[in-house]
């Protein structure tokens, strides 16, 4: 393969500490950091002067394609949201529903500088396919729901096995398969044990929700005397491999577990926000050394996959929950977007900050705006002023996906367009 350059030149790098400097590429990987912005021969130079280089965002939780069901149901407690809504849509869902709602947010995430997510939904082949065109990274799981029922159980299964086969380590590595038990509350034990087992046969992930509201805490304690992670805990399913969306509503022993097994959280705060489900003691969880990344959820209860607004969120909710201004500042924060949502899926080797020898991931964010001015600190604006929109470039795998937000990989108008009639089938179908 002929081998492909791109030079990043004269830009403010955001990696722990703000240098200007170059950063050199090399097909699908940093090759040189340099203080030298002298003219190149790469094959592709992007100035970067008055912008900031960042490494690409890390999306830990998402459900790509309930774009679809965008604005849906707004304003209704979770159970309601759920049982009368979302799922009687879902029951409806055909494999090209799920494969244009995530292009549509595939779309999203690249013009507001996310370059890999973590997704569990349905059809996740299709989604697969979305991510791969898109050029994208993404670690996919099917979410599986038995409700207690040995016949849906084996189909869960069925589809989780062909998922793996199917999709595992494509697209020249940028998808890989884990696994998605969906709750506690909807699985059976016999699920999450045969899930503990397929992880730790094949050297596969897991990804689970835990704890997103009250009532579920309440409800494992009124059926097992336990709370969610300590029932997790006594079937041996907790370990570094398991990433937990939500954990919200947590007690100070289940913090011990969760740190004692390394297990790592997605924090969703706009989506725990909309919904009521409350705040998650996520300054707590990072003073003991927890790895908490952060995550949007789906459209369908954020309602947008921004995270940069996710970042400044979580920020001021634990200010204003402890109290305390000084509670995670703006470097910690970005390290949650960033090198911690590489950690919490197990990518911290490959991807998440701007070191030689990495992945080439990575975003430019242009700070020529009126909300960015003046720019005496990069990482506060970077948390507390930048939007989504103000992404000029993004890079994954070497690739250049955007650039000056022209996105390259995708036909934004198509798209769209392809997202307004899938959701319009779908819907007609309720």
């Amino acid at each position: 393969m002929e081998t492909q350059t791109i030079l990043i030149k004269n830009t403010s790098i955001i990696d722990r500490e703000v240098k200007k400097g170059s950063v050199l590429i090399e097909n699908d990987k940093i090759v040189e950091i340099t203080s030298d912005n002298t003219p190149s021969n790469a094959d592709e130079v992007i100035n970067g002067e008055g912008k900031c280089l960042i490494p690409g965002l890390v999306n830990t939780h998402t459900h790509l394609s309930m774009s679809l069901m965008r604005g849906l149901a707004d304003d209704l407690p979770l159970d309601t949201w759920l049982n009368d809504h979302i799922w009687p849509v879902e029951a409806n869902l055909e494999g090209e529903h799920c494969y244009v709602g995530a292009l549509l947010s595939a779309l999203e995430m690249i013009k507001s500088g996310t370059t890999t997510c973590n997704d569990m939904y349905f059809f996740m082949d299709e989604v697969a396919r979305a991510l791969d065109e898109a050029g994208m990274r993404g670690v996919i799981c099917h979410g599986m729901i038995d409700l207690f029922d040995e016949e849906k159980r084996k189909a869960e299964f069925k589809e989780t096995l062909r998922i793996i086969e199917k999709c595992h380590n494509t697209a020249d590595g940028r998808i890989q398969v884990s696994l998605g038990p969906h709750t506690p509350y909807t699985c059976s034990s016999e699920l999450l044990n045969w899930v503990r087992k397929k992880a730790d046969e094949k050297g596969l992930r897991i990804h689970i929700h835990v704890s997103e509201t009250e009532k579920e805490v309440d409800d494992s304690l009124n059926e097992r005397m336990k709370r969610p992670f300590e029932y997790l805990e006594d079937l041996k399913f907790l370990g570094p491999d398991v990433l937990a969306a939500h954990s919200v509503w947590l007690s100070g022993a289940e913090i011990a577990l969760i740190k004692a097994n390394k297990v790592k959280l997605s924090h969703n705060p706009l989506s725990n926000m909309k919904l009521a489900s409350g705040i998650s003691p996520v300054s707590d969880l990072m003073a003991n050394g927890v790895c908490v990344s952060l995550g949007t959820d789906g459209a369908a209860s954020n309602n947008n996959l921004d995270l940069f607004q996710e970042m400044k969120m979580s920020s001021l909710l634990q200010k204003v929950r402890k109290l305390d201004p000084t509670v995670m500042p703006a470097n910690k924060v970005l390290e949650m977007a960033t090198i911690n949502g590489a950690a919490a899926l197990g990518m911290e080797n490959e991807i998440g900050s701007i070191k030689v020898g990495k992945k080439a991931d990575l975003v430019l964010v242009d700070m020529k705006a009126p909300h960015l001015t003046p720019c005496r600190n990069p990482v506060s604006h970077l948390v507390y002023s930048t939007e989504g929109a103000d992404v000029s470039t993004v890079i994954c795998n070497g690739n250049i996906l955007m650039k000056e937000r022209e996105v390259l990989v995708l036909d934004e108008a198509e798209v769209m367009a392809r997202a307004e009639n899938a959701a319009q089938d779908l819907l007609s179908k309720n």
